[in-house]
């Protein structure tokens, strides 16, 4: 059972305002010594996790799979991939965690599958088997084309011909990620009963991996050319809009018959992965009201360097969208380049400062606590097909995933020094270590725990409501929030300047004129703020939180 369900007395929107911690299996731990992690080692190290003060954790997935794209490609959707350990693996560390308070949400990739499930392996024999149409099948042009001109992600067309039915099949990814039809009510019915069994087997919930895919237009209508200053010229999917291979109409109502069966198991939440061209509005309207997901992110502030006026403009769009929807915001993780080097290494503390004042819920990413930066990997070390078919324009997402350093030795502690990681450890991130940052009160890593609690025991920071500051109120490079719960405000700024930035003044009794007085609230690693009366000085890198009075 759930740990809401454990627990009683425990609130079933606990997801509201909470903290998720991102754990990417094959880097995780290794405990058994082939150079993967796996589930034995999550259970070894929750402790690590509870420790930070997070609420829960979201495994990407461990489900058995030919790791074509490393388990986003699965073969089985209710069982664990032997590398990754068995199902008794996985019920230890549910209950391991749930002792531990912390909840549990897993991986659904429930677009596609692997070409290798049994269901595809049917589907694509003949066009009159029982899931002949559990795919998207499509046939050629007069020409031997395929039928229309949508792309993939990772580079080239998004068919490929199958002879056998001389047909071309959908995949949005790669070629042996097929898409699946729901379009077909039992393709629909077959992917709850999924989410069923993992809700059985205890878990509090879902992130759904490219939840705006499920759908595509069945009259497979060209995508529209994108804008030339959108296009990435080095990934040919930029060069159109994924106007009818996603983000169908259909999506919602399925998103509702989803959150009818997580409704049966107090507690369950769900958080989407939205993707694609035009996210924050997908992201809104997947949100709203309390028939749909409870809440999803974009990666619109996973793209983000840290510029005060690019945070206001991407949080300013998403708040004219409406407060019911409920985000889940998050600087790093498996698929984007390390915050501590988009953001900065010098402010990886002040990344999570501004993350942590920010009105959703928050997911942080394995190694974010320890300000891991971006791993430099030759083109050989390379696993990621992403990476490897588009290099050198795209480097890939290997440089996020490699292993969790938990001592300062030659494989950080991830395996036996004997093995071979299946990515090798950055040199750089030893001395960032867990060990060696346990030992220093002044860390990092101790400094983020601090500030963890802050937020958790903070309602105003959890649940308020939220104020963005325009840029024209402020001094250049100051990003800023007035948060608000009842009576009681707070008043969240952050100099994200770099360089050679001067020093802001802010006027206080501008920015909330009702205002009597301020208290600053000491933040973790930062400096105590300069008031002078009303004004207010910030230092480049500085962030300050004021309560209001």
């Amino acid at each position: 059972m759930t740990l809401s369900q454990q627990r009683p007395h425990d609130r079933h929107d606990w997801w509201r305002g909470a903290t998720l911690y991102q754990i990417y299996p094959r880097s995780f731990l290794d405990a058994n010594g082939d150079g993967i992690g796996d589930l034995a080692g999550i259970t070894e190290k929750l402790d690590h996790v509870a420790s930070l003060g997070v609420d829960a954790i979201w495994l990407s997935p461990f489900f058995s799979s030919p790791m074509k794209d490393f388990g986003y490609d699965v073969a089985d959707y209710c069982d664990v991939d032997p590398m990754f350990g068995s199902l008794d693996d996985f019920r230890v560390l549910v209950d391991r965690a749930h002792d531990l308070g912390l909840r549990v949400i897993i991986d659904q990739v429930l677009s596609h599958s692997s070409d290798a499930h049994p269901w595809f392996q049917e589907s694509r024999q003949d066009r009159t088997n029982p899931r002949a149409d559990w795919y998207v099948w499509a046939d050629p042009r007069p020409d031997g084309t395929p039928p229309n001109n949508w792309m993939a992600a990772f580079g080239g067309r998004a068919w490929t011909f199958d002879a056998r039915r001389r047909q071309y099949y959908l995949h949005n990814f790669l070629s042996s990620q097929p898409d699946l039809d729901f379009h077909h009510p039992e393709v629909q019915q077959a992917q709850l009963d999924n989410l069923r069994f993992w809700l059985e087997l205890g878990v509090d919930g879902f992130r759904f991996d490219v939840v705006n895919y499920y759908f595509h237009d069945p009259a497979l209508t060209d995508n529209p050319p994108m804008p030339r200053e959108r296009v990435q010229p080095g990934n040919p999917q930029s060069y159109q809009f994924q106007r009818h291979n996603i983000e169908q109409p259909e999506n919602l109502a399925y998103l509702e018959r989803i959150r009818a069966l997580l409704d049966e198991y107090p507690g369950a939440t769900s958080v989407g992965e939205i993707a694609g061209n035009d996210q924050l509005p997908t992201m809104a309207a997947y949100t709203q009201g309390d028939k749909r997901l409870h809440m999803a992110y974009t990666f619109d502030l996973l793209d983000s360097t840290g510029d005060a006026g690019e945070l206001h403009a991407v949080l300013a769009r998403f708040a004219e969208l409406g407060e019911d929807a409920w985000p889940c915001w998050a600087l790093s993780n498996h698929d984007v380049e390390r915050s501590a080097t988009s953001w900065g290494e010098e402010r990886a503390l002040l990344a999570l400062t501004v993350l942590c004042s920010l009105r959703g819920s928050l997911c942080l990413y394995q190694g974010e606590e320890l300000g891991l930066p971006e791993a430099e990997l030759a083109y050989e070390d390379l696993r990621d097909p992403f990476g490897i078919n588009l290099w050198p324009e795209v480097k890939g997402r290997d440089g996020c995933r490699t292993p969790m350093v938990w001592e300062d030795a030659p494989n950080g502690g991830f395996c036996p020094d004997g093995a071979t990681p299946w990515l090798p450890v950055d040199p750089r991130h030893r001395p960032l270590a867990v060990a060696r940052q346990e030992a220093d009160p002044g860390s990092l890593l101790s400094r983020v725990r601090r500030l963890l609690k802050l937020r958790a025991d903070s309602d105003i920071l959890r649940q308020g409501k939220q104020q963005l500051l325009a840029p024209a109120e402020l001094p250049a490079d100051v990003f800023g929030v007035v948060r608000r719960s009842g009576g009681q405000h707070l008043l969240c700024l952050a100099h994200l300047g770099r360089g050679g930035a001067a020093a802001a003044r802010v006027r206080l009794d501008a920015l909330v004129p009702a205002a009597d007085g301020w208290s600053s609230l000491a933040l973790p690693g930062m400096a105590a703020p300069q008031l002078e009366g009303r004004e207010l000085g910030l230092e480049p890198g500085q962030a300050a939180w004021l309560a209001i009075t």
